[in-house]
């Protein structure tokens, strides 16, 4: 028999080293709660992927086994347990994150084990280590073969037996989505009816986003970042779409296969970079003049920086646990280019806060938007007003998570950082005024950037 380690692939169906295990001999499934790793993601997160593991337990058991969930150092359990049951070997799924590679290595050194890519459609070293840009990424990318989903093992290839102990059951201070395979396969069905054929159309219209969020975006994050559906799956589902429909609802349908390539290179970036994390990924001849200005932080944590778009992205956050796509960047860049704030204090409240949160994508992520990263224009600044123009003209998103705007007209809201201040007393009282001038915010930035690089 053979053990699989499970560890961000809380998931039976489209599991690659479960299948590839089981496909071998019998398996038996284990869980190793380590308390040390899973501290390095926010509380939301941590008592989501408990909920996750439970959910996981009771698939296990509907299939007439178990899954064994222990705490401890994953090499001395696994251990324990290939030695208890007389197991063979350990199958796992690849991860990338730094601190998860190292355990890896110590079990591997402990246990016989066989490690499988999992996480991602594309195997990073079957690719160039570095491009210069998410263009040459992709044109490598899409050339390269994506395996199919891999399919549940039949009950008999699993190990009959029974164990009373189970993931702890944690409190947060929000509403959790439901947590588990079966969550994560409806809210992808219910977007495969409602959402994908319209995606490129809705993604950024952030009036779509507040009256019907699964549709205008699939909002399948917190469940492909936990692992509780697989990449190939989602992959296979929307390829088939693509094929089965023309015209402008194939092109819909292949922006949402595109914008899965930038995961893949995020995970790229981690896998050759390991210290993507915690340095800039782009050199710099001079440093970068970080203003880190705390107040102006905390002001940006709460949703008080009186720019309405970078307010309702930061509510939103605070209050689900997840954020648009479209104010995520705004409210990165807002803090990095308008606020000069090193783009690390983001990247962490970020991994704090967020259900979805996955190490590769957001500090991946927040190196782009900082203009740290792969992005191919030197300088990037977005304009929160011109973008809550473009993407929120009817300030939904806005009023929906800063009650002190509704009952401004839109238009107002949209120019808030630009009226006066007499103004917008008489507008919303109880609404923040800008903590920084507009123009000579963004002027400051170009000029720290321009100055690191070396262009003046």
């Amino acid at each position: 028999m053979h053990v699989f380690w499970h560890r961000r692939d809380l998931r039976i169906p489209d599991n690659r080293g479960l299948a590839l295990a089981a496909n071998d001999d019998e398996v038996l499934p284990v869980f190793i709660v380590e308390t040390d790793l899973l501290k390095q993601i926010g509380k939301r997160q941590r008592a989501f992927f408990m909920a996750g593991v439970r959910e996981l337990k009771e698939r296990y058991r509907a299939l007439g086994s178990d899954l064994l969930v222990r705490a401890g150092a994953p090499e001395a359990v696994l251990a324990d347990v290939v030695s208890a049951y007389d197991a063979e070997r350990v199958y796992y799924n690849h991860h990338y994150r730094p601190a998860r590679r190292n355990r890896e290595r110590r079990v591997d050194e402990a246990v016989p084990t066989k490690a499988v890519t999992d996480q991602v459609l594309v195997d990073p070293e079957r690719l160039s280590p570095a491009y210069p840009n998410h263009g040459r990424f992709y044109d490598d990318w899409q050339d390269e073969h994506k395996l199919t989903p891999f399919d549940v093992p039949d009950a008999d290839a699993l190990v009959g037996i029974s164990d009373e102990q189970t993931a702890p059951s944690l409190t947060t201070d929000i509403d959790l989505p439901a947590a588990g395979y079966r969550a994560a396969r409806e809210r992808y069905d219910e977007f495969l009816t409602v959402g994908i054929e319209t995606y490129n159309d809705t993604r950024d219209d952030m009036r779509a986003a507040v009256e019907r969020p699964v549709g205008a975006v699939s909002r399948l994050s917190p469940y492909i970042a936990a692992g509780m559906i697989g990449i190939r799956e989602v992959w296979a589902d929307a390829s088939e779409r693509k094929a089965a429909v023309s015209g402008s609802a194939a092109k819909n349908v292949q922006k949402f296969r595109y914008e899965l390539s930038w995961r893949e290179q995020n995970y790229h970036l981690l896998y050759y970079n390991p210290n993507l994390l915690t340095r800039n990924y782009k050199s710099f001849p001079n440093e970068i003049a970080w203003e880190n200005d705390g107040e102006q932080f905390e002001a940006w944590k709460r949703g008080e920086t009186g720019y309405p778009l970078v307010d309702a992205g930061m509510r939103q956050l605070n209050q689900e646990g997840y954020i648009h796509n479209r104010p995520r960047q705004n409210v990165a860049s807002f803090l990095t280019k308008h606020l000069l704030t090193d783009w690390r204090k983001g990247a962490r409240y970020f991994a704090k806060q967020l259900v979805d949160h996955d190490a590769a994508n957001n500090y991946g992520n927040w190196q782009w938007i900082a203009s740290t990263g792969t992005d191919s224009v030197d300088v990037r600044i977005f304009d929160p007003v011109s973008q809550m123009a473009k993407y929120d003209d009817g300030a939904k998103y806005v009023r929906e998570y800063v009650p002190e705007l509704r009952g401004v007209d839109a238009q107002q809201v949209v120019e808030w950082p630009n009226l006066s201040d007499a103004g917008r007393r008489r507008l919303a009282p109880d609404y923040h005024h800008p903590i920084v001038d507009r123009n000579s915010a963004y002027e400051r930035a170009q000029r720290v950037f321009e100055t690191a690089l070396g262009k003046r």
